[in-house]
């Protein structure tokens, strides 16, 4: 069986640093067995490629890889306070808000982003329940923002 650690590399992709907060809150914080994370943003290098509402400014697919990017944030938040990537055992939960503009109905496709990379990355171990939630704005005009549940040994 395959670890998260070693399917990442074999994804190409490399956990980024913890993003650090931008208010008063942790990123992430263990509660039992469960490590809960605030939302994360597809922050890049400290700072967001795209901002706007998904439907007006930002295309559904641009917004798809940003909540995949999002969704890497979390990952890394998670992962630093379960003590590594390996330490995640389950995705249990995924909040995915997306930015939108009044006419836009395509948030489950924008958190497919998401759903995917934990697909990607745990397996089995990734299929989780979700909410995709449409958004009137996001911190810093985001287009989306994502909240992980997940289960450690």
């Amino acid at each position: 069986m395959t670890s998260p650690s070693e399917k990442l590399d074999e994804l190409g992709i490399t956990l980024p640093p913890v993003a650090a907060p931008v208010a008063a809150y942790v990123p992430a914080a263990r509660f039992g067995s469960q490590v809960w994370t605030s939302g994360q943003l597809p922050f890049v290098d400290g700072r967001l490629a795209v901002t706007g509402k998904v439907g007006a400014e930002v295309t559904a697919e641009i917004a798809k890889t940003q909540s995949r990017i999002a969704a890497l944030n979390a990952l890394a938040a998670a992962a630093d306070v379960a003590g590594g990537i390996d330490k995640i055992t389950r995705i249990c939960k995924v909040t995915v808000f997306v930015a939108s503009d009044s006419s836009f109905t395509g948030q489950p496709g924008v958190a497919n982003g998401a759903s995917e990379l934990f697909g990607e990355v745990f397996g089995d171990a990734g299929v989780h329940v979700r909410s995709a939630v449409g958004v009137a704005a996001l911190p810093l005009d985001a287009p989306v923002e994502i909240e992980l549940v997940c289960e450690t040994n």
